[in-house]
């Protein structure tokens, strides 16, 4: 099968396409015939971590495709299905948090291959509304999305979030979900282009990062924020959230290191969290979720898996707006 790999030192310029065997589906698993996969901040990050002394790795969380073929204990039913998958593994129970997620795409061999084999529980019916490129690039930016908002947020219809940055699949999704439910959502992001872009999504307002964000959010202060950033906009938050409002943390894109206004958390009390994507159970609730409200995925763009390069260095200078694609198998 065609392959894409990591080999050969850390960044992007050491990714390679090879030919590796397809391997067989052991016992409760099955294997995947991929037809698109997304690209996720994640894989950049494993990228810039790795050294000439690692093995070779196939990257890639994301997928969608079709059932080829099942191992021992799984219904041979289920050949032909058409199937997303859930890149969190080893994570049944939403109670059961897990130290660190056990993530598709590293160090098990990833979606950025012709095919892949995955436990028979970390796949779900693809909705038919979805084109083959929107299941494909949707799993782990839907499922953090879904348990910051709703798992850890506890957001409500009505309620105001705020999500600084946004252009990624995480905050896309975010934005989607939580119009889909009634809330108000307010975005910022430093381009201008980018600010038009969300404009375009059912949320309430876009503002520039660099605004003042007293002033432009007024008296509809935030019930919950989601935070990808950290120290370059932590300070700001609390300026606009309400008492008893919650910031749910799930990146650190300007670094790891903040300082908190220890009065300004404890006399609002304020509710600080950490996510980090979800559980099988979350899965199967986000992807009902999409269903009953129709959401599709913004998709910034797709490419084969021939110019897989060139897809990367886009998310890497933050070109993108939504989710990036990769087109893999173009049979029907």
């Amino acid at each position: 099968m065609r392959a894409i790999i990591h080999a050969g030192g850390s960044g992007i310029h050491s990714l390679q396409q090879t030919e590796l065997p397809e391997g067989l589906p052991g016992a409760g698993e099955v294997k995947i015939r991929l037809k698109a996969a997304g690209l996720n901040h994640r894989d950049l990050f494993l990228m810039a971590e790795r050294t000439d002394a690692d093995a070779p790795l196939i990257l890639g969380s994301d997928g969608a495709g079709i059932i080829e073929a099942v191992g021992e204990g799984v219904d041979e039913l289920l050949i032909g299905s058409e199937v997303i998958i859930n890149p969190c593994l080893d994570w049944a129970k939403t109670e059961q948090v897990p130290t660190v997620p056990n993530i598709l795409g590293g160090p098990t061999a990833g979606t950025l291959a012709e095919y892949v084999i995955v436990p028979e529980e970390n796949v779900i019916r693809k909705p038919l509304y979805l084109s083959w490129e929107e299941a494909g690039g949707l799993s782990l930016a839907a499922l953090t999305a879904y348990r910051a908002l709703f798992t850890k947020g506890r957001l409500q219809p009505g309620q105001h979030v705020l999500i600084p940055g946004i252009s990624g699949g995480v905050a896309t999704f975010a934005a989607l979900m939580a119009a889909a439910i009634g809330a108000h959502v307010t975005v910022t992001s430093r381009s201008e282009v980018k600010r038009q872009k969300a404009l375009d999504l059912p949320i309430t307002s876009a503002l520039d990062s660099h605004a003042d964000w007293v002033q432009a959010i007024g008296v509809n202060a935030v019930d919950l924020i989601l935070d990808s950033i950290g120290p370059a906009t932590f300070s700001q938050y609390f300026e606009v959230i309400k008492p008893n409002g919650t910031i749910v943390v799930f990146g650190a894109s300007s670094g790891d290191d903040i300082t908190i206004p220890m009065r300004s958390l404890f006399f609002p009390q304020v509710n600080i969290k950490g996510t980090s994507m979800g559980s099988h159970e979350e899965f199967a609730a986000m992807m009902a979720l999409l269903e009953q409200h129709s959401i599709r995925p913004v998709i910034d763009s797709v490419y084969p898996l021939s110019e897989i390069g060139l897809a990367f260095e886009r998310m890497e200078q933050s070109q993108q707006f939504g989710n990036i694609v990769i087109r893999i198998d173009e049979r029907d």
